[in-house]
């Protein structure tokens, strides 16, 4: 996988990823598992990839209403 910049991930981490670039990653995992054409080794991996992408964007989300809540709460 790469980055936004072009560069490859070292680890596959996606504790680094900002919350756009986990969704746009997202997006191209879902793209590439709906295009079909992938053994099923690689489809798992994709699949696993999209998954660990779904829940770093979920944190952001979470964080982000944590945010919101304490600001109303104020």
């Amino acid at each position: 996988m790469t980055d936004e910049q072009g560069g490859d991930m070292p680890d596959g981490s996606v504790e680094a990823l900002t919350y756009e670039q986990a969704r746009d990653e997202l997006a191209a995992v879902v793209a590439g598992l709906e295009s079909g054409g992938l053994s099923l080794e690689e489809s798992l991996a994709l699949w696993e990839r999209g998954e660990a992408l779904a829940q770093r964007c979920q944190a952001w989300l979470d964080a982000a209403r944590v945010r919101v809540t304490d600001e109303e709460g104020e």
